[in-house]
């Protein structure tokens, strides 16, 4: 027994080494664990303020060297660096459809796990009405002269009660529903529907010149009660951007301004239950919550997670570019506009047509992730689309299908193909939702989906579509629903947004200040180019009055004079470039003031302040290389007097091309406008027209020029100097001058002429701050409609609801008949069949510096890499590929379009290379983006371009509907025929 229980006891060595490591692998378990709680508890004995900025950061995917508690370091999640930022979401998000999803649930478990409720919105709309009133015109609607003066002085026939010839066009026609949190809503239409109408009321940014009626309330509070657009988050159809900040500067400025709304408060919510309950967070999503938490920051994390989420990670250094600079594709264009507002703290999202330029995979991605945010995070959201893929469709939770301004469908998704069918037509099997619920409200489509065999039938309007919605089950609960009152009591904590700009005035003063430091930057070239020229024509200058040619006499004064005069004329014009930089980015400016991001002094105050040192430059080259080459008054301190105010003109000039550029708003009018008004200042300026040879009745314009006090100041600091006293008569060489040019005024006059610049400095900066905020962006007119347009929509407004069955099947068996027709074989436009070939087609564009700053080293970025293909005539060709994938670019390149970069390969036509001179007559190049004339109609726009491209050979009997241009082009015709006969 003895020896049995010894031998029990008694290990062998192999046994003891592996208990041995056994035990010094628990040990070592047992002191990471212990380090850990020992840091934990580091961070939770720190001020609130910075515990909710301190985190452990796991440093092993960083370094790839220390792992457990060695890779894990306490830091500030406010310093992390760029390239920590993107291995940290490289690192939770690897595949975004599941990481996305598993990080949002496990975001959503920390904060239930402690009992904390997120802020929920429900948006109530009950009986909306919107207006447009319209003024009613003789002729085409177009905003002609006699058109816009009858406009402004229909003010004044209101005012005098005088019948003046007005009309109201009804958008939406009394709509109604809920849009429900934690639920994705998919609002569908034809276009002109009124979805974009909707949207806009519901995030309250319509424009003040419709007339709206109906209740809209955010968990019971009426829009008036609270900020909406800051609730809330519209995102336009349309893309507008700065063009020379990149991806992740647009996204990053767009999270700095909309601030983390409550996610502080919640976050220290959180961090102190979990304190009282013992709970250690994971340390991803600790850092993940406190980094996106902090407003202020000019990189944030939240940044990084939407460019990954998006798909603009691989474009996120790359200038967003418009149609005259080269930058990233349309669908990016779309999907940065989408980032750039639900990267905020917003809990209600308002899409608007967010696929348009998508395919349908990056659409579902995109759909994915908001379903995703508001199931898990109980957000609201409706998703305005036209035509989503079925994939896509099935994404949604409700449906909201409009027309005419009406409601036809607002119920459960699941719902939908069987509420239609009860109203008799039923979806094939074959054809996605989306396009049924679109055809089904068709006129010319509807008869083809009718199922009831029992019944005739005949066409059901919309009207009746939306009165049996009204009296069906669905309609019925919506209407019981919005009878009882939203209890403001259940209403969660920080829902709703109070306050027009929840960040500080310093936290959005510098944001704006760092933006238009970067502009600059990135517009460097422009003031380069501006010094280079003012240097060269000082050069010039002071060859032209060279001192040597000068004396000091009253014959050489006048040039003296004239060269004073020329200073002040190419200081006060080298400011215009200021006009054209502010009109190209007005359009996001009232983009972004009608988000709330920033007000009107923010944005133009840095913009003052930073050109300081640009006039500061302009002055010091000027005056230091033409003053004692001209032969002015040779003391210094006359030097640094002219210096001054040559400084304080610089100011007022590029002040004042601000201000006309904010009033005027666009670059045709206020390019006008500004040279009219310089030329004004020039008039009066006091060297043109001396203030004595000026009427009375006009001598005030020498005193509202700035001119007139840079004049008036460098006179008097030229010709008061001690070298033009010597006496003439009564009077010095200096005061006769002055006196010549109705410039004799006193010493201190100088003084008063730089007060006086700084004055208008002022001024006109305070002028640009109120024309921002007060003046409404172009194209907000009163709407022109014609009387005949007027008479049609009112003619079918009244017989709306008469049946049209027999004419649908007339229309059908009619189409029948002509497709069974044989064809004639004429073509109305002959061409000749041109096959294009292309082959190792390689292009390649310079490396932004962007991405050369963020360590990529190669100098040209290669977009086409070995493209081959063919085009045959009678084939209908398909170019596909994602998003960003290159498409634009090919074609782009194929059409002769690119300016820059470099192309290698071969592209011939028809067998012979190709000739850009001849391929532009034969070829048409539909592009993505939309760039027309705005001042021409549709019309003259497509005349337009047919006198351009089709030949002289066709006859205008071709065309299917007469018009004056063919008058044109038969005059043209005997015209050339008359000179053939001479």
């Amino acid at each position: 027994m003895e020896l049995v229980s010894i031998g029990k006891n008694i290990q062998s060595p192999h046994q003891y080494h592996a208990s041995s490591f056994q035990s010094s692998h628990s040990d070592s378990i047992t002191r990471e664990d212990e380090e850990l709680e020992l840091k934990w508890a580091a961070i939770e004995r720190l001020p609130a303020f910075k515990q909710l900025r301190t985190s452990l950061f796991d440093s092993e995917h960083s370094n790839g060297s220390r792992t457990g508690s060695e890779g894990k370091r306490v830091i500030d999640v406010t310093k992390l660096g760029a390239l920590e930022r993107h291995v940290f979401i490289e690192k939770i998000i690897k595949h975004i459809e599941k990481d996305n999803l598993l990080l949002l649930q496990k975001l959503r478990e920390r904060i239930e796990r402690v009992d904390v409720k997120l802020p929920t919105v429900e948006v109530r709309y009950r009986n909306v009405f919107v207006e447009a009133e319209c003024e009613v015109v003789q002729g085409k609607p177009l905003p002609t002269l006699w058109n816009s003066i009858a406009s402004v002085l229909s003010v004044y026939t209101k005012a005098i009660q005088c019948k003046s010839q007005k009309a109201k066009i009804s958008v939406l026609k009394g709509v109604s529903g809920i849009i429900k949190p934690s639920r994705l809503t998919l609002l569908l239409g034809p276009p002109s529907c009124g979805k974009t109408t909707l949207l806009l009321a519901l995030a309250g940014q319509l424009n003040q010149s419709l007339k709206v009626k109906g209740e809209i309330s955010y968990n019971g509070y009426r829009l008036d009660e609270f900020a909406p657009r800051k609730t809330s988050a519209y995102i336009s159809q349309y893309d507008l951007h700065i063009p020379e900040m990149t991806v992740r500067e647009t996204i990053d400025f767009s999270v700095r301004c909309q601030g983390v709304g409550s996610k502080a408060e919640i976050m220290m919510e959180v961090i102190k239950r979990e304190k009282e309950a013992g709970i250690v967070p994971d340390s991803d999503i600790d850092t993940y919550m406190k980094a996106t938490a902090v407003e202020g920051q000019q990189r944030t994390l939240q940044t990084d997670y939407i460019l990954q989420i998006l798909g603009l990670d691989s474009c996120a250094d790359v200038v967003v570019g418009d149609a005259m600079k080269r930058g990233i594709s349309g669908g990016q264009k779309k999907r940065l506009t989408t980032g750039e507002m639900i990267v905020g703290p917003t809990k209600v999202l308002l899409m608007d047509e967010i696929s348009t330029g998508l395919d349908s995979s990056t659409t579902f991605q995109i759909v994915t992730y908001v379903q995703q945010l508001v199931h898990i995070t109980d957000a609201t959201a409706l998703v305005a689309l036209l035509q989503p893929a079925p994939e896509t469709f099935e994404l949604f939770d409700d449906i909201i299908l409009m027309a005419e301004g009406k409601i036809l469908y607002h119920g459960p998704r699941s719902h939908t193909l069987q509420y239609f069918e009860g109203c008799g037509f039923k979806c094939p099997e074959r054809k996605g939702a989306a396009d049924f619920l679109q055809e089904v409200i068709s006129e010319k489509d509807q008869a083809q989906f009718w199922c009831r065999t029992d019944l005739h039938y005949s066409y059901i309007s919309v009207d009746q579509f939306c009165e049996m919605f009204k009296t069906s089950s669905l309609g019925q609960r919506l209407e019981e629903e919005l009878s009882n009152p939203y209890d403001r009591s259940n209403s969660p904590k920080n829902s709703l947004s109070f306050s027009v700009y929840p960040l500080s005035k310093c936290e959005l003063f510098k944001a704006c200040m760092a933006r238009e430091l970067l502009l600059m930057k990135r517009n460097s070239f422009v003031y380069v180019f501006k010094t280079t020229q003012l240097v060269f024509t000082a050069f010039l200058t002071m060859t032209v009055f060279i001192r040597t040619r000068m004396a000091v006499d009253l014959v050489h004064a006048d040039y003296f004079m004239g060269s004073l005069f020329y200073a002040l004329v190419r200081l006060m014009t080298n400011g215009v470039a200021e006009l054209s930089l502010t009109v190209t980015r007005l359009p996001v400016f009232y983009k972004h003031q009608s988000f709330f991001l920033y007000p009107a002094w923010a944005y133009s105050i840095p913009a003052s302040i930073l050109k300081i040192p640009y006039s500061l430059l302009e002055s010091i080259l000027w005056t230091s290389i033409t003053y004692y080459v001209i032969g002015y008054s040779p003391e210094v301190e006359r030097l640094f007097c002219q210096f001054l105010l040559l400084f304080s003109l610089h100011l007022a000039s590029t002040s004042l091309c601000r201000f006309v550029a904010s009033v005027f708003q666009t670059m045709v009018a206020a390019t006008t406008s500004g040279s009219l008004t310089l030329v004004l200042m020039f008039l009066f300026g006091g060297f043109l027209l001396p203030r004595l040879s000026l009427p009375p009745w006009l001598r005030w314009g020498f005193w509202i020029s700035p001119m007139t006090y840079g004049e008036i100041g460098l006179s008097l600091n030229e010709f008061l100097a001690p070298r033009w006293q010597k006496a003439i008569g009564n009077m010095t060489i200096g005061q006769s001058v002055l006196a010549s040019h109705g410039l004799n005024f006193d010493g201190y006059f100088y003084w008063i002429s730089v007060g006086a610049l700084i004055g208008f400095m002022i001024l006109f900066d305070l002028g640009f701050i109120l024309a921002l905020t007060y003046l409404k962006p172009p194209g907000m007119s009163q709407t022109l409609i014609s009387k005949e347009k007027l008479s049609q929509l009112r003619g079918k407004e009244d017989h709306k609801n008469r049946e049209l069955g027999e004419c649908a099947l007339a229309q059908a068996a009619s189409s029948k008949t002509i497709a069974q027709q044989p064809k004639s074989g004429h073509v109305v436009l002959p061409f000749e069949p041109v096959t294009m070939t292309f082959q190792e087609v390689q292009y390649f564009v310079h490396t932004p510096p962007e991405m050369r700053e963020r360590g990529f080293k190669q100098k040209k970025l290669q977009l086409l890499q070995d493209m081959t293909g063919v085009f045959r005539p009678g084939i209908l060709t398909a170019l596909m590929g994602v998003s960003g994938a290159g498409k634009t670019t090919l074609m782009d390149v194929l059409s002769g379009r690119k300016t820059g970069g470099t192309i290698e390969g071969d592209i011939r036509i028809g067998g012979y290379p190709k000739v850009q001179k001849l391929f532009a007559r034969i070829s048409g190049y539909c592009e993505q983006n939309d760039i027309h004339s705005p001042q021409i109609t549709v019309e003259e726009s497509v005349i337009y371009s047919a006198w351009l491209r089709l030949p002289s050979q066709i006859n205008p009997e071709t065309k299917a509907v007469w018009h004056p241009s063919q008058i044109y082009l038969q005059f043209r015709e005997l015209w050339l025929k008359s000179l053939s006969d001479t």
